[in-house]
């Protein structure tokens, strides 16, 4: 299983996994059709199906274009919202591409039809992947546009927690730096998030990805993952674990506010793409 990380728009990740035996390959969060088309061209694959994660547009906005390339391409999520969606999702559903497993982890918060994508091959020595979308990130986690505090713990702790500690981590966005500066002011003592901002700082200033992480590493320097420590909830001032949740969330959304923001109303409209024509990355 070979996963290209493909960098797009301003600051999204979409995926190509490949099932190398097969030369058969499946997209995580097809936003911009025309570079994936390029990437899949020059790999040499047979793209079989597109698993979507939400249905924002800088994740789902080339499922249309695609299946028209690809009649008989198959496009998978949890939302009826999802452009050219041909089989909805559930919670712990599988499937098989090639050697390729799939368990469709429900992660309803970001969005009502959140959907996280776990990854594993039989017999492989390879650790397996989670392509967490806008729901984890490398240090931090997706706003609650669409659910509670209560959804996010339990997607963060009970479902995504709970897979194998080795599990590589592939979210939908490229928000490391701005994360663990937060991270530090929460936890400023924290040797772990010190190292790991100093180095993704430096690959920020060589415009490379910080993906993956481990899901093992999230637990010592994501205090979104952290809520049950005392320095987390010493931060916060609260110490039952889902209030320390909703609070870091809180305090997240007013980190580093540029002086002159945009109203929520102009917010939403870029997260939902109304404004997304201009915004692709050359």
């Amino acid at each position: 299983m070979k996963v290209k990380v493909i960098s797009v728009l301003e600051d999204n990740y979409m995926y190509l996994v490949i099932e190398e035996n097969t030369k058969e390959a499946v997209a995580v969060d097809a936003a911009v059709p025309k570079r994936l088309l390029e990437i899949v061209r020059k790999e040499g694959v047979a793209l079989k199906a597109i698993l979507t994660t939400h249905h924002h547009w800088d994740h789902a906005r080339g499922n249309e274009e695609l299946a028209k390339v690809y009649p008989e391409l198959q496009v998978y999520g949890a939302d009826e919202r999802i452009g050219a969606l041909t089989h909805k999702v559930t919670h712990n559903e599988e499937l098989k591409f090639g050697d390729i497993n799939v368990r469709c982890l429900f992660t309803p918060c970001h969005t009502s039809g959140h959907v996280c994508y776990f990854m594993w091959e039989e017999n492989s020595p390879d650790a397996p992947a989670v392509f967490s979308g806008d729901t984890l990130f490398i240090g931090g986690c997706g706003k609650f546009f669409e659910g509670t505090a209560e959804q996010m713990y339990r997607n963060l702790t009970e479902i995504l927690g709970a897979l194998p500690k080795d599990t590589k981590v592939f979210c939908g966005h490229e928000y490391t730096v701005r994360n663990l500066k937060f991270a530090l002011k929460v936890e400023p003592e924290n040797e772990i998030v010190k190292k790991k901002l100093a180095w993704a700082k430096l690959r920020d200033d060589e415009d490379l990805p910080t993906v993956p992480s481990t899901l093992q590493e999230e637990f010592h320097y994501n205090p979104f993952l952290r809520v049950s420590e005392e320095s987390v909830q010493k931060f916060t001032g609260k110490t039952d674990p889902v209030d320390v949740l909703r609070a870091l969330r809180t305090e997240k959304d007013n980190f580093k506010k540029p002086k002159e923001r945009l109203t929520p109303q102009a917010m939403l409209a870029f997260e939902w793409g109304l404004f997304s024509p201009f915004m692709e990355k050359k």
